[in-house]
């Protein structure tokens, strides 16, 4: 049975159109005549329970066809946003960023600005309901196939990231499959993004080895979505460590997505006891069946980790936002008194 953690929680990776409450998924999907696998409410939330067990991170990223087809509208795009917030903050959450990609949201007619303004007011009108939480947007570039298909869109999204920073946007990432060609190919998007001075992060060491990792580090990242293959590399720990990098570790994101075989097995304990900042999100709470609280019964239950370990990764979470030095120490403080 999940437990319910009574510390304040922050989470670093956590995707929009992943995360879609499943009554409002629900809703849309009618509203806009999208068809559903699934007859009744209740069937569909048992629905996205099963098929969080997929066989790969392709087969993965092929379920986020159905929230993407329900978020082409201003409207859509507020609505989720502002509640999903909100369940947020009914979990105790007290930071979150959350990142999705606007260039995924203009096939009925928005462009990325559209999409970015629709994002950001919902998130206004969710933190004027909710002053108890803070939240940051990132907004993340793709990697859809070889780097040309889309390096213009690309950085159009690094440009607008500049352009909205301070307004709620508060980094950038590059997200998708990995694999399709080498990561160090997309450099340009982090040359343009150090060229701005906009913070960011990037998916890598997730379904490809410890390589990607090492291409990440020479983008100069200091936080890395996912990371754990970096386990088969010790010999880029030191390089974590004394750059203090973070990785934003999902676990049931990676068994979900065949990356890692089991929870026991998972290696992010051996890299939190080894040194490294590691911290723990869940990826996409809808499509991955989960939230913080089931993350951290697994955590607790299968991993290996104490509840104090739970604070200390939500601290180390806390230094990695993408936030001014003061509220970032203010929010680890919060967690402190919990150790």
């Amino acid at each position: 049975m999940m437990a319910v953690f009574s510390i304040p929680k922050i989470e670093l990776h956590l995707h929009l159109d992943g995360a879609i409450p499943p009554e409002t998924m629900w809703t849309l999907a009618k509203q806009k005549r999208v068809p559903l696998p699934a007859d009744t409410l209740e069937d569909f939330k048992t629905y996205l329970v099963r098929s969080a067990d997929c066989r790969d991170v392709n087969e993965y990223l092929k379920r986020f066809e159905l929230p993407l087809q329900l978020l082409q509208d201003r409207a859509s795009l507020v609505r989720v946003t502002r509640e999903l917030i909100g369940v947020l903050a009914g979990q105790g959450h007290i930071y979150d960023e959350i990142r999705f990609a606007p260039q995924l949201h203009c096939r009925e007619g928005l462009s990325q600005r559209d999409a970015i303004e629709a994002v950001l007011q919902g998130r206004a009108q969710a933190l004027n309901d909710h002053p108890e939480i803070k939240n940051g947007i990132l907004l993340c570039a793709m990697v859809v196939g070889p780097e040309t298909v889309n390096m213009q869109q690309n950085l159009e999204t690094v440009r607008l990231c500049r352009e909205y920073l301070g307004m709620g946007v508060v980094g950038l990432d590059l997200a998708g499959a990995e694999g399709i060609v080498p990561l160090r190919n997309f450099r340009p998007i982090f040359d343009l993004a150090r060229e701005l001075d906009v913070p960011y992060t990037c998916h890598a060491g997730d379904s490809q080895g410890p390589d990607t990792v090492k291409d990440a580090l020479g983008f100069g990242v200091r936080r890395i979505g996912h990371g754990h293959h970096v386990y088969d590399a010790p010999e880029l720990w030191p390089q974590l460590m004394e750059n203090g990098v973070t990785l934003e570790i999902c676990p049931s994101s990676n068994i979900q997505c065949r990356t890692q075989p089991s929870y026991a097995e998972h290696p992010a304990k051996k890299l939190f006891d080894a040194g490294v900042r590691v911290t723990i999100s869940t990826d996409n709470m809808t499509l991955a069946a989960t939230d913080l609280d089931g993350e951290y019964t697994h955590c607790v239950e299968e991993m290996g980790f104490s509840e104090k370990d739970l604070v200390q990764m939500n601290i180390y979470a806390a230094e990695a936002a993408f936030l001014p030095k003061e509220e970032r120490q203010a929010l680890a403080e919060a967690l402190r008194k919990y150790l």
